[in-house]
């Protein structure tokens, strides 16, 4: 374990002469006379100032909103800024995710990172450099428009200035200029380029302190005693003596059915808590989920319905009743995880009285994709005001959603507050596997008629749970261990428009009719009510956001069902999709996908080629993939050869890291495809492990032998603004495997994941 001390806001604005490009939603009073000598503009009534970028004589530092998940970012942000200030990215320092220092930029999801938080940190790296540059003309006493930078370095008549002699004396904060003036595409030198990962280094030698190395002084251990399923109720504690008796035991602390245990060791606190060496806990039994095998007919019953949501409505069903073939199919997707591959890990730090300096009086560590959003949740579990708490990213295990991170630094708050110390939490792969909230299945109705020349009308009815229940900044029931303590979560969305119903829609010219029917998650105080009724029961497991949310199944059904109407009606996949988009981007990475296509195997013989598009959440970035694949005649198990996808998405930062996010997609999606499913039995979920010879125990992934050969096309648009590549791959891999698998076998399956067994029996 070591230490990690973050330097306060003082200790990096201390000095002569700075310079800080700052953020303000408040009134723009600015406040002089602060004991460094910064002019202060406030971010909001009563919170600290927080700046985008703070230059320095010895520093320039970014402070990012958007954290380092794994992906990235880290190197493209700073790519982002150093090109506005003519700089390398070497250059920078680099604060992400403290509610203390760094801007709130929401969360670090849905692909967005670069897509809003690089607009908004290019602005920032422009208005700095805008008063560099008005500096460095009265230095040299020459007209702006005549000066020159590079590397640090201001130019014009022979004469130069650096940035660091700038930065000497003098400060300044400044508003975030949105009209400051930012260079052209044809300037760039640094964005464009696929620039070493400035993260990798310190993960390849093992100096890279990762939260679980997290320790402040003095750090206890903490372990949550689990119900044994979601709704189990009134748990009785017995043997509080022989857990008391283990070396390094601390406390109990419960609050209702919140119980973990306190030790001055991690070994200690498993003791603790172990039936075997420690406590031991009866639980009353709480009522049954929806059966794993009735999913696809339950999701269809209206029982489990709350409200229908129509997206899209083009008057179809004239079109269907004239059509001289309609066909009609039914998908489905199971519950799938996050699966992190490093168990969950938060530790956090909750004293008696508030530090009289800054006010803080909860110090929380933790691998979360929204500081903002869990700083204020934490702060309602442990009855503080949100100023009083400090939520502090550090890396963990790596995320494409909404993990069991969030809830493990609930568990880390509440544990330190009894504790009256700071406490380290890691969950244990059980914890991780049965307790995160996953990816929401999902059935789809669909229905298509053909002309002519193709598919002339279009219907999709999806039905699906929530894809978003992320701790929500005014709720602490939106956290496990709050709704552990008797509280409620969020009523259910009124909508699934861009949540479970992200993609459900098409971009093709064809007429159509999306709706959406609303799973509820748990018991309502009504019919038709999104509300949570006490007790909290589930119907099904917690669900909320994966990566790429409902786009995953919505684009498996679409893109499979296309590929149905296609051979249906006699057409070349590919070419009916070239043909029915209207976009020319979208045309254009179907059309890179040719040469592969064109040279496809003839399918048959458990060998075949299939393809799929999308644009991702309907207005973003544009991908085509084609996939080949190999079914063993003898065990009909499904093997993906080879993918290519086109990816389109506008101006690209980093070619490398681009590639990087589009290979991680293609393999997270087949193992999605031909893998994973989340099983669970009665209120539990059985998948708690990764290998196990007990069916539905085990949660399967793809392994590094199975990964194929992937190759990317990348369509750089440098005059188009630049959209996220973490999450629009995804969506179309499920249904360029299926169709590869159909154009393999002759069988069509609607049903996830691809195993063996369903396509043993036909079309499935």
């Amino acid at each position: 374990m070591t230490t990690v001390a973050k330097p306060s806001r003082r200790q990096f604005l201390a000095g002569a002469g700075v310079l800080a490009v700052a953020f303000t939603v408040g009134n723009g009073v600015a406040h002089a006379g602060t004991p460094d000598g910064i002019v202060r503009i406030d971010d909001s009534a009563g919170e600290p100032d927080q700046s985008w970028l703070v230059l320095t004589e010895d520093a320039i530092t970014v402070y990012s909103g958007k954290v380092e998940l794994g992906t990235g970012i880290q190197t493209s942000l700073t790519q982002i800024v150093v090109e506005e200030l003519r700089l390398r990215v070497a250059d920078v320092r680099y604060v992400q995710g403290d509610t203390l220092l760094s801007v709130s930029q929401g969360g670090t999801t849905g692909s967005k990172s670069i897509q809003n938080g690089g607009v908004q940190l290019r602005q920032a790296a422009a208005t700095a450099f805008a008063e560099l540059r008005r500096r460095a003309a009265a230095a040299l006493r020459v007209d702006a428009r005549e000066l020159h930078a590079a590397d640090g370095v201001f130019r014009a008549r022979g004469r130069s200035v650096g940035y660091g002699r700038l930065l000497r004396t003098g400060s300044s904060v400044l508003p975030l200029d949105t009209a400051a003036p930012v260079l052209a595409p044809r300037d760039y030198r640094v964005v464009g380029t696929s620039q070493p990962r400035v993260d990798l280094p310190g993960k390849l030698d093992a100096t890279f302190a990762f939260l679980h190395d997290i320790a402040p002084p003095g750090t206890l251990h903490g372990r949550v005693i689990r119900p044994p399923g979601r709704n189990a109720h009134s748990p009785v504690i017995g043997d509080l003596d022989r857990a008391q008796a283990v070396d390094g035991f601390v406390t109990l602390v419960r609050h209702d059915r919140f119980i973990g245990v306190v030790a001055a060791t991690e070994w200690a606190a498993a003791r603790a808590a172990s039936p075997s060496t420690g406590i031991t806990v009866t639980w009353s039994d709480g009522p049954a989920m929806i059966p794993q095998a009735e999913l696809p007919t339950a999701l269809r019953d209206p029982e489990n319905q709350y409200a229908t949501v129509v997206e899209i409505d083009d008057g179809v069903d004239p079109l269907f009743a004239a059509a001289g073939t309609v066909l009609t199919a039914q998908y489905f997707t199971p519950f799938h995880m996050h699966a992190t591959m490093g168990a969950s890990t938060a530790v956090a730090d909750v004293r008696s009285q508030p530090d009289p300096d800054t006010g803080i009086q909860a110090t929380v560590w933790s691998g979360t994709q929204n500081v903002t959003a869990l700083r204020g949740a934490l702060a309602g579990l442990l009855g503080l005001q949100p100023t009083a708490v400090r939520v502090i990213y550090e890396e963990a295990s790596g995320c494409y959603g909404h993990d069991g991170v969030d809830d493990c630094a609930a568990d880390a708050a509440l544990l330190s507050q009894a504790a009256g110390a700071p406490v380290r939490v890691q969950w244990t792969r059980q914890d991780e596997h049965g307790w995160e909230p996953y990816g929401g299945a999902q059935a789809h109705d669909m229905k298509g008629a053909l002309g002519t020349h193709g598919i002339t009308a279009w219907s999709h009815l999806n039905y699906a749970p929530t894809a978003n229940s992320r701790p929500s900044a005014g709720n602490p029931g939106t956290l496990l261990a709050g709704a552990l303590t008797g509280l409620l979560p969020d009523p259910l969305p009124a909508s699934s428009v861009d949540t479970s119903g992200r993609n459900a829609p098409l971009t093709y010219a064809i007429p159509q009719r999306v709706e959406a029917r609303l799973i509820k998650s748990f018991e309502t105080i009504g019919p038709a009510s999104p509300a949570p009724a006490a007790p909290l029961t589930y119907r099904i497991p917690r669900t909320t956001a994966l990566r790429s949310l409902g786009g995953f199944s919505n684009s498996f059904a679409n893109e499979s069902f296309f590929d149905e109407l296609a051979h249906a009606g006699g057409h070349d996949p590919l070419r009916l999709r070239i043909d029915s988009l209207p976009d020319p981007r979208a045309v254009d990475v179907c059309r890179a996908l040719l040469p592969a296509w064109n040279r496809r195997p003839k399918g048959g013989d458990g060998v075949g080629a299939g393809v799929a598009f999308h644009q991702y959440e309907v207005v973003n970035a544009y991908v085509a993939t084609y996939v080949e694949v190999h079914v063993d005649a003898a065990t009909g198990a499904v093997r993906v050869d080879r993918v290519v996808v086109a990816h389109d998405c506008g101006l690209v930062i980093n070619p490398d890291g681009l590639r990087n996010q589009i290979e991680g997609n293609v393999v997270q999606g087949i193992s999605r495809t031909l893998k994973e499913e989340v099983h669970y039995t009665g209120d539990a979920v059985t998948s708690l492990v990764w290998q196990s010879a007990t069916p539905g125990a085990a949660y399967d992934v793809i392994r590094f032998n199975e990964v194929p050969s992937i190759e990317t096309i990348l369509l750089d648009r440098p005059d188009q603004p630049a959209w996220g590549a973490g999450e629009p791959t995804i969506g179309t891999i499920g249904g360029a495997v299926a169709n590869a698998v159909f154009a393999a076998t002759g069988v069509r399956v609607r049903t996830l994941p691809i195993t063996p067994d369903k396509l043993q029996g036909g079309t499935a």
